[in-house]
């Protein structure tokens, strides 16, 4: 298997042309991860303008709200055919249910692929001095194997978490799901906004399925040749 499959390259522009400019600058992508922003900002539209690439889309929204409207919102963008969408493990049990059954009911309908349906456990900006002030108790690698089993009781396919706890999740929920890892840095790379990072080749090598990675491929000054070291690298 081509390495550069398992690698999902983040897009942090709100520019639908940049942003179309830069995916066909790295067509080996295994995935597109557009976000909160670019959705917010281009809609659907711009969804579907990545999509005519060729490229995979992880729409990464992170739904968080109660069952039925969650249920609800999964079901408006499922006509975008996305390979992977996300859901917040801390909506609970009840949430991720009708998560679940929402895409799978769509699918079967209307004869669709099925959506990887991924579940956020602990976002990878936060340590434990920020459970601290969220009233959390215990450690972040705690929460996170809480809601690594909460995820695969509830049937969904996989987890996004840190490369710092893919060891212990591996070891307490075994290769069920499917694990999806941001956070991630080249060596030599900067860490900027996140805490918990992990090189591309240590996330491998401790059980990640794919790596999510942004700046040190999309502000390089040539992505694909970025994209290329990170394989080899791994």
């Amino acid at each position: 298997m081509d390495i550069k499959n398992k690698i999902i390259v983040a897009i942090d522009t709100i520019d639908s042309v940049q942003a179309l400019k830069l995916v066909k600058t790295i067509p080996g992508a295994g995935a597109i991860k557009l976000g909160l922003e670019y959705f917010c900002f281009n809609g659907p539209e711009g969804i579907k303008l990545i999509s005519k690439t060729g490229a995979k889309i992880f729409l990464d929204l992170k739904f968080h709200d109660i069952p039925n409207t969650v249920a609800g919102a999964i079901k408006a963008i499922l006509h975008l055919q996305p390979y992977m969408i996300t859901v917040h493990l801390s909506g609970g049990y009840d949430m991720l249910i009708r998560a679940n059954e929402a895409v799978t009911e769509y699918c079967i309908k209307n004869s669709v692929k099925k959506p990887i349906i991924l579940g956020v456990s602990v976002l990878t900006s936060l340590d434990e001095k920020d459970f601290i002030s969220l009233g959390i108790k215990g450690k972040v690698q705690e929460q996170v194997i809480r809601l690594a089993k909460l995820a695969q009781n509830t049937g969904l396919d996989g987890l996004v978490s840190s490369a710092k706890e893919l060891k212990i999740i591996r070891k307490e929920i075994g290769q069920n799901l499917l694990l999806v890892t941001p956070g991630i840095r080249p060596t030599g790379g900067q860490i900027n906004d996140q805490k918990r990072i992990v090189t591309p080749s240590q996330a491998i090598n401790d059980g990640a399925n794919f790596l999510v990675i942004g700046r040190p491929i999309t502000a390089a000054k040539d992505p694909k040749e970025a994209l290329n070291y990170i394989a080899k690298e791994v």
